[in-house]
């Protein structure tokens, strides 16, 4: 293990150039080191940054229970009776699907936005700053919904609400993906979906306990709670490291030395060398600065980055397209053989409930098996329900059975759903990204998933409107197609990240490995090349193409 001395000044100099010898022995120790931890030594050496992590993350509960909040709104009844635009055939008010479309796609846009102007401003001024200042503008955003007196308010502060919205969602999970461990990043970046899951769930919670609350603080208490969030959240942002790599990207390596102290803690059995840790984020960082063309958004589709980037973005369009739309119509052919509102809104809480067993069995399956398989896996599962769902839905409309059965088995999807891909696609757009580029990525990803879902929102009340296209449960059979492309995809583009430090990924996207290639095997032949200053030749490594 390395012992001598390390300042600032002087990793950078020794790095800048030509690595010598006792660099490439740094690095390789620390890759070896960090690869060969178990995951049980990984949560106990690691344990302050997964505690970091988690509670940083928890600004996507928030998130989650924001947006889910605005969505629930539009059936629930104090909100309707204030706000409804159009009646019903039993003469009763509610908002018109139009005004519906108009707040949903207008948050979308405040959402994209954030997403972008959050890819700038994080490498401006790093994850703290951005995470405080976003947090201060969203309670101040709040005020906006709580005090609104049309649905014309509500978008404005749909949109304005946005934009802190979309830093969350970027934020979160490249804050986790830098700050753990190789066996501990799938955790983290998968729990960022959780966070979702359990917004959501608060979300209808709540309304289901204030659903006979007529006045106006049936609708404006779930606003007020909102400000709860940003006060503890901004305190442990305050007590949490900046992250380590965002500092070697600002040349600040004493501070990512002292930031990587403050969330490791010795332990026996475990070597770890701090130095070389360090020394090999600058290197790794050193490669990509050399092997890719910059760090804004353009450059996300130059050389390696382009796989990366198509990598990232189709993890989260899968979640917007392999049937999530239609994953919320499971109630409505609850409804269709006589359950009641109440019941159905009492069913979604244990859709939730579900859909979080669903998160929490992931994490188990994700470390014996990895992030390829379970996508694969997970997407064929879907795409069979969505099969059968669509034949369900050939049954005459007065079969009460086929009804039912379509219910359970969309309600069946979600836990599939929330087993695989939910959690999974965090990780693959947390992961797969350059470390210089990471930010960019996640967001521009996110970006891809938000825009989708203005299309999504567009065809679905079509899809299964009676007054549209009326294609009820035979819309399983369009979601099918979509989900089968996405295993197509999936099977000759999607890399396996499991296991793999960022320093190995990096390698493996340079030389252009195949996506079915991605083995330790492979990692190791290519080690070289990130030490060899112009790295090796990829003729070299042509037989694991």
């Amino acid at each position: 293990m390395a012992s001598f001395e390390k300042t600032e000044d002087h990793v950078a100099e020794r790095t800048a150039s030509a690595p010598g010898h006792h660099v490439v022995a740094d690095t390789n120790a620390a890759l070896n080191n960090e690869t060969n931890m178990t995951v049980r030594q990984s949560l106990y050496f690691w344990w302050k940054a997964v505690v970091f992590s988690f509670v940083i993350s928890l600004c996507v509960v928030m998130e989650g229970y924001d947006t889910s909040l605005m969505n629930k709104f539009f059936a629930f009844g104090p909100f309707k009776n204030k706000f409804g635009d159009a009646v019903d055939a039993n003469g009763e008010k509610l908002v018109s699907a139009r005004w519906q479309t108009i707040i949903l796609n207008g948050t979308q846009v405040g959402c994209i936005l954030g997403l972008i102007i959050n890819g700038y401003v994080t490498e401006w001024i790093g994850y703290k700053k951005t995470m405080i200042g976003s947090m201060i503008f969203m309670a101040g955003a709040v005020f906006i919904p709580f005090f609104s007196t049309g649905l014309e308010m509500f978008l404005v502060g749909g949109i304005i609400q946005g934009l802190p919205w979309g830093v969350f969602q970027t934020l979160a999970i490249s804050y986790a993906a830098d700050l753990c461990p190789t066996h501990l990043r799938g955790y983290m970046t998968s729990w960022i979906n959780m966070c979702w899951v359990i917004g959501g769930l608060l979300s209808t919670g709540i309304l289901t306990g204030l659903m006979k609350n007529t006045t106006q603080w049936g609708y404006r208490v779930p606003f007020a709670l909102q400000w709860i969030w940003p006060v503890p959240i901004i305190l442990a942002v305050l007590l949490a490291p900046e992250s380590p790599w965002w500092l070697v990207r600002q040349n600040r390596v004493s501070e990512a030395k002292a930031a990587i102290s403050k969330i490791t803690t010795p332990t026996a059995g475990v070597e770890f060398d701090l130095d070389a840790h360090v020394e090999m984020m600058v290197v790794t960082n050193q490669y990509e600065k050399e092997v890719s063309a910059g760090s804004n958004y353009w450059h996300l589709f130059r050389g390696s980055d382009l796989h990366r980037t198509e990598v990232s973005a189709m993890a989260f369009i899968t979640q917007a397209l392999c049937g999530v739309p239609f994953m919320g119509f499971g109630t409505q052919f609850m409804q269709g053989v006589g359950l009641s509102q109440d019941d159905s809104f009492h069913l979604t809480v244990g859709q939730d409930c579900l859909g979080l067993v669903g998160c929490v069995i992931a994490w188990w399956i994700m470390t014996r098996f990895g992030r390829r398989p379970i996508y694969l896996v997970g997407l064929s599962a879907i795409f069979l329900i969505l099969l059968i769902v669509g034949f369900i839905g050939l049954a005459s409309p007065s079969n009460e059975g086929a009804s039912l059965a379509g219910g359970v088995l969309i309600i069946f999807m979600i836990f599939c759903f929330q087993l695989s891909l939910g959690p999974i696609c965090y990780s693959l757009a947390a992961e797969i990204p350059s470390s210089r580029l990471r930010v960019k990525t996640v967001a521009l990803s996110r970006a891809s998933y938000n825009s989708i879902v203005f299309i999504t929102n567009t065809i679905m009340p079509k899809m299964v409107g009676k007054n549209d296209w009326n294609w009820g449960a035979k819309g399983g059979f369009f979601w099918a197609g979509i989900a089968l492309l996405f295993i197509l995809w999936g099977y000759f583009r999607l890399p396996e990240p499991k296991g793999f430090t960022y320093s190995e990924l990096d390698v493996m996207f340079d030389h252009r490995i195949s996506a079915r290639k991605f083995t330790r095997e492979t990692a190791e032949a290519l080690k070289p090349a990130l030490t060899d200053g112009v790295g090796v030749e990829k003729g070299t490594v042509e037989h694991l193409e």
